[in-house]
Formats: C-alpha cells, structure tokens, sequence
C-alpha cells in the first residue's frame, strides 16, 4: 500500500498513478525483483519453516520501525521504539511457537509493558497518552498482521499457500502501477492519494484474477475455479485497502516514502503495507471459507 508541500505521490514509488515513470525508476523496480525472487523462494520452498520466520521478523521489524520513525523523531524516543519492536518480535514468537508462550499471554504482557513503561520515560508526560498508542497500534498493524504469514506457513501446503498470497498481492501492486500509469485518468482517492486512479485499480484487479489462475495451474491444483475467482478479488480489495491505509498514515505524518532500503520502492513498510491487509484474509479464507 504525502504532505502538502511534498503534493502528490511520484509515479515512480506508488500504484494506481496517472503520470507515467521513469525508466529508471522501472529498471530498479524489476533489478529489485529479480535480486529478491530466486532467494525467497528458495527460502520458503527449500529451508525449515524457521527460516521463513527470521525473514517475516526481519523485514517486519524493519518496517515497523520506520512506522515508529513516521511519529518518533528525537533522540528520546529510542527506548520506547525498542520496547516496541521488542513486543513485536514477540508477538511473531508466539505465533511461530504457540506452545512456548500463547499470543494472548505476548498480547497482555505487551499491552502491560507500554503503558507502563511512561513510568521511565524521559518523553514529555503531555504526550504519554499518543505514545502508548502509537506503540500498541504499531504492534498490531504491522508485526500481528504480517505474522498471519507464519500461520499460513504452517497450513498442509503452506508453502504454496504463500507463493499464492505472494503472488497475488505482487500483481494487484503490479497490475494497478502501469494501468496507472498508462492509462489513469479519474482519481481514485484524491484526499488519500491524488495520483491514484480508478484505472490502476481496474488493471490490478485484472492482473489479481491472472494471477490466481496461473498459481491454480502452476502450482496449486487444490483452488478451484471458485476459490480463484474469490481469492483474488478479496486480495485485490485487501491490498487496495493496505496500500490506502499506509498512505494517509504518510500523508499525516507529512513524508512521501517510509524510507529508502528498497531501490525504486521506498521502505519496507511501502513494500509490505499491502501484504499486511492481504495476509490476514487469505488465511482466513483458507481456514474459514475453504476448510
């Protein structure tokens, strides 16, 4: 998934935009790509299911902290961003191994500790009430959310479940960047993001369904025609809302790009704000709807 003085979204870092991009910007995108593809799958395919979870801990921390940098911004502050990506890494703890310590037990103690924790603070009290909320939302927008990703890890054929989640998402962002970008004329949420269009969305939905189809082929003859056809719209609305959401909270905070880590994307949490929507309702898809 902006400040007035920044204006409008480039076309180069965000989907469903109407100004067309820059080559430079598209040849990161795909160096990016084909840097992070072969690894990845290798990793989830190939390695024991604890190493997919030092990767979704890894770039969930990383994204989470630049989340914290959108509202923490002084020297004071770093406690209290390592208190909560100290109760983010456990949260995904709990869900990887929930017989050590259950996700209720992480979700108490964490909620305990951050409201506690002003108690030590050297942060300004005025501003203890935003603090604690930042911190907590913090943990459930960015470490809950991903963590569903370790839960659908550990499903029969988790595996592909995940390449199917992946893939999905990655072509809604896809589809709905150059359908923008060649084709975007009417505004999709002027207030949110001036530069995305009604035609991206059209063009990421459509690459969406494309995708789930080709996954249902390629590797995942268990989704039927029906289950293709749900799942990649309700990924496509998903990741349209993720994508949204970490939007206004740019734009609120007044920065374009959560960060830079990633070469003609932005931060991890730009790459990752529609995965954080997409991956909690596939699972449940698979393990409500689909049984």
């Amino acid at each position: 998934m902006s400040s007035d003085s920044l204006g409008a979204e480039q076309a180069t870092t965000r989907p469903y935009e109407a100004s067309r991009p820059r080559r430079s910007s598209d040849a990161r995108r795909l160096y990016a790509a084909l840097v992070f593809v072969p690894p990845f799958y290798f990793l989830v395919r190939h390695t024991p299911t604890s190493a997919f979870f030092v990767l979704v801990t890894a770039a969930a921390l990383l994204a989470l902290w630049e989340f914290y940098r959108l509202y923490f911004r002084d020297q004071r502050a770093l406690g209290t961003m390592v208190l909560g990506l100290g109760a983010a890494a456990a949260t995904l703890a709990s869900l990887q191994w929930p017989w050590v310590v259950s996700d209720r037990t992480v979700l108490l103690l964490t909620v305990i500790a951050m409201l506690s924790y002003r108690l030590l603070s050297t942060r300004d009290l005025r501003k203890g009430l935003e603090d604690s909320a930042v911190l907590i939302f913090g943990v459930v927008y960015v470490a809950l959310t991903l963590g569903y990703l370790l839960l659908t890890r550990a499903l029969p054929d988790g595996e592909f479940l995940i390449f199917f989640v992946f893939l999905v998402t990655w072509a809604t962002d896809t589809g709905a960047y150059y359908a923008g970008t060649s084709l975007g004329r009417h505004r999709l949420a002027p207030v949110i993001s001036p530069n995305k269009t009604v035609e991206g969305l059209i063009g990421g939905f459509a690459l969406a369904l494309g995708a789930a189809f080709l996954a249902r082929v390629w590797f995942l003859p268990s989704f039927g025609v029906t289950d293709c056809l749900v799942a990649g719209v309700l990924l496509a609305i998903a990741g349209v809302m993720g994508d949204l959401t970490e939007s206004a909270l740019k734009r609120s905070a007044g920065v374009k790009d959560s960060g830079g880590v990633i070469p003609g994307h932005g931060g991890m949490l730009d790459r990752l704000d529609s995965l954080l929507f997409t991956s909690p309702v596939f699972y449940y898809y698979v393990t409500v709807v689909k049984g």
